[in-house]
């Protein structure tokens, strides 16, 4: 890869301040900070079986999931390089039972931004060597700066997000994001540790191939779900379709996004309100579907519009190409009537 080829993802970023409603650097330097410690988070990934990082930490996170040690260790690089950035004034994570101020410097009550982030999606994944990655969600607070953020900074709608994305630490690692302006994606050059627009203006094809989801809990799924399942493995026309399942929300969305498909976590029996988080993992990722001309819904109603009543809520979530998103709210919908 050249560099007289390829725009890196600090020049890209300067040249696309001015579509960042918010544009005074900070954008800039809030990315600056998750391009640091992806950077970081990758290299720990690429050494985890060599260097005593794989398998649980021995303790749980606030869901009651049993944490790896990647898990925590992400989840401190990611809060101290946010931290030290003079932008952010509170960060959530999935990993902590609550919001975390910001007072790395006295000025940090004053700083506009907070952070929702993921910060290592499908860990379990890790001691088998599949494909993991980050999510991140930035919001404009809505109390006044110079006073201490609030919980009600953090519950705030995703059509609210200024900037959203994910990090993917696969065969090659990738930072796909958007700031409402497309979706635009970022590999590194592990050689030089710079990360070069390799993927401009990304975009769901209107329909797919491809249905994501865990077929082992279909005895626990709702009927609309069971019936589009049953759709998509029927012989008619383009069908069937192909089921594609990694069990790692970024990599599962980020394939979907290039080749067609649609992600489903319904909600089940046993989780009626679903298994994902709104905050950290559903409106990030609603927000760069709607970007890249694709879909996001609990099988009835927008994602991004959906009120979070807290930080850690669950919904289900209907991810994807347009067209499929819609096909399998219809079946939803159908299975409602009497």
């Amino acid at each position: 890869m050249s560099e007289q080829t390829f725009q890196t993802l600090g020049e890209f970023i300067i040249d696309k301040q001015d579509d960042f409603k918010y544009s005074t650097g900070e954008l800039s330097r809030l990315l600056s900070a998750i391009r640091l410690a992806s950077k970081v988070v990758n290299r720990e990934v690429n050494k985890a079986g060599i260097a005593e990082i794989i398998g649980h930490a021995g303790n749980q996170n606030v869901q009651g999931e049993d944490q790896q040690k990647l898990d925590v260790l992400a989840n401190n690089l990611f809060i101290e390089a946010l931290s030290q950035r003079e932008v952010v004034c509170g960060i959530a994570s999935e990993e902590s039972d609550d919001f975390i101020e910001i007072k790395a410097t006295s000025n940090a009550h004053l700083n506009k931004y907070v952070v929702l982030i993921d910060p290592l999606d499908g860990s379990s994944n890790i001691d088998v060597n599949v494909s993991v990655g980050t999510i991140f969600s930035i919001y404009r607070r809505v109390t006044e700066p110079g006073t201490p953020v609030q919980l009600k900074d953090f519950l705030q709608k995703g059509v609210k997000q200024v900037a959203a994305g994910y990090v993917v630490y696969g065969s090659s690692t990738m930072i796909v994001y958007t700031t409402g302006n497309g979706v635009n994606g970022f590999t590194l050059d592990p050689s030089i540790g710079t990360y070069y627009l390799s993927h401009p203006n990304m975009k769901f094809p209107t329909t797919g191939k491809i249905y994501s989801i865990n077929e082992g809990n279909y005895i626990k799924f709702p009927q609309g779900v069971k019936d589009y399942i049953k759709y998509c493995q029927l012989e008619e026309g383009d069908r069937p379709y192909t089921s594609r399942y990694i069990g790692s929300l970024v990599s599962d969305f980020h394939r979907n996004m290039i080749k067609g498909g649609i992600y489903i976590y319904p909600s089940t029996s046993q989780s009626p309100k679903g298994k994902l988080r709104l905050l950290y993992e559903c409106n990030p990722m609603a927000l760069l579907a709607e970007q890249a001309g694709g879909k996001a819904s609990d099988g009835y109603r927008r994602i991004l519009e959906i009120e979070p009543t807290e930080l850690h809520q669950r919904v289900p979530f209907f991810c994807g190409s347009a067209a499929m998103v819609t096909k399998a709210e219809e079946f939803m919908a159908k299975a409602l009537k009497p």
